[in-house]
């Protein structure tokens, strides 16, 4: 891992790798990247943007999906990548997409919202004839919370849908 990597660093217009290795938990590891992890967030952050020029648009379907709650401009990532310490200290699997900088989970107000983002990355993935390798709709009972896990690969996507009540 490189300690000195500027994580000023912009992945993309809009995505920086600071926001893209961001963590409230507190570790010996600093949570710094690999070069190879920084051409996997770039590849995410592509998806990402798209998803962010989508996300307040009417789907394309009979009765639009809009959740009526003014989302706004931006696109809030709970967590991207995540060294080795991070990951098992915030509880995530051995095989954790975060761990090569695939996976970014995505912070929703809501059901609704989850449910028109994860709308917006099908149809990224059937104009780019791409597939992605986690689209987890995700939901902890105990806070609340909701959050989108998108996951792409450089290749071996499985395209694995999925709702997840924890």
């Amino acid at each position: 891992m490189n300690k000195y990597i500027d994580k000023s660093l912009k992945l993309t217009e809009h995505f920086t790798l600071s926001e893209m290795c961001s963590t409230s938990v507190q570790t010996a590891d600093h949570n710094f990247p690999s070069q190879e992890v920084i051409t996997n967030l770039r590849r995410l952050c592509g998806w990402l943007e798209q998803l962010r020029a989508r996300k307040n648009q009417p789907a394309k379907l009979s009765t639009p999906l809009h959740t009526g709650r003014g989302e706004g401009e931006g696109l809030y990532i709970n967590s991207g990548y995540r060294s080795p310490a991070v990951n098992k200290a915030v509880g995530g699997v051995a095989t954790s997409n975060h761990l090569t900088g695939c996976a970014a989970d995505i912070r929703c107000t809501g059901i609704e919202q989850a449910i028109v983002y994860a709308f917006h990355l099908l149809m990224i993935s059937r104009d780019w004839k791409e597939d992605f390798d986690e689209l987890l709709v995700e939901h902890n009972s105990r806070t609340g919370n909701y959050w989108l896990h998108f996951a792409v690969r450089p290749k071996g996507n499985r395209r694995k849908i999925k709702f997840i009540n924890k």
